[in-house]
């Protein structure tokens, strides 16, 4: 498969108002391409497309508000981006959002809502979008999972069951389009400094200083700058890797979960246990 051709193309990026999202989209616009940005806060939104648009004049960046965990409002947005954006050439599936707590700690509405963005958005919008695609030899697709993808912690039953649905989908979408000459890839992300830690939801069963302790510690992870983990995407997509880990934190556990498949977590629990 050819290299993925940024210049002239145009991109949807979802979870494009911040993070990953936002970093990635001025990496794109840089390499020449046309741009259309999804997120929930039209604010950070719109600043970010005007940013854009005041440092590339030539391209042009569209933007969708909407809130991919309305299952209803996702179906309305994607059928726009397939009547507005026919040549639609890459898709960055990024949005996502965290749900700290024990299984038995969170409502199942809250799963819900991390289910709707975190995988049922992912293949809603790469489901209606895939016959533009297919128009668009040498397309590509970017879904972003997780650490949590590779290796599942307690405390993120939910997190963890989108973004390992989100890697079993990418890989076998990646088989089934292979002929079409359309590249996938999914992205395992470390500790990339990002601002999930501060958006993401808390079970109601979880108490106040757990649910402190566990986002201090979470938070200390998050060292990465976006926009690495955005050069290090496009890098991925022009050169078709069907796979992407960013960061030792993403690293390490994949060795560790090939070493150590069934008993990785009680290593993991040992080190991360608290000196006494």
């Amino acid at each position: 498969m050819r290299p993925y051709a940024f210049a002239g193309g145009t991109a949807v990026v979802t979870g494009a108002a911040g993070g990953i999202g936002e970093a990635l989209a001025e990496e794109l616009a840089g390499r020449g391409s046309h741009l259309v940005l999804l997120d929930r806060d039209a604010d950070r939104l719109a600043a970010v497309a005007d940013r854009i648009r005041a440092a590339h004049p030539d391209l042009r960046v569209a933007t969708h508000v909407v809130d991919l965990a309305d299952d209803e409002a996702t179906a309305r947005v994607a059928a726009a981006l397939v009547a507005e954006h026919p040549e639609t050439t890459l898709l960055v599936n990024n949005a996502g959002v965290a749900l700290g707590g024990r299984f038995d700690q969170v409502g199942l509405d809250d799963v819900e809502w991390l289910l709707a963005v975190n995988l049922r958005a992912v293949v809603r919008l790469t489901h209606t979008l895939l016959p533009v695609l297919k128009t668009h030899p040498g397309a590509h697709v970017v879904n972003v999972s997780s650490v949590f993808g590779i290796f599942a912690p307690a405390g993120q039953v939910a997190y963890a069951t989108s973004k390992f649905a989100v890697r079993g989908f990418s890989e076998a979408l990646r088989h089934e389009l292979a002929d079409d000459g359309i590249g996938v890839t999914v992205v395992h992300p470390g500790g990339i400094r990002t601002r999930i830690a501060e958006s993401a939801r808390t079970g109601a069963g979880v108490p106040v200083e757990e649910y402190e302790k566990g986002r201090e510690q979470f938070s200390k992870l998050l060292r990465i700058p976006p926009e690495v983990a955005a050069a290090q995407i496009a890098a991925a997509v022009e050169r078709r890797r069907p796979r992407l880990l960013i960061g030792w934190t993403a690293k390490v556990p994949d060795v560790l979960v090939r070493l150590l498949p069934g008993s990785y977590w009680r290593l993991i629990a040992r080190r991360a246990a608290p000196a006494r």
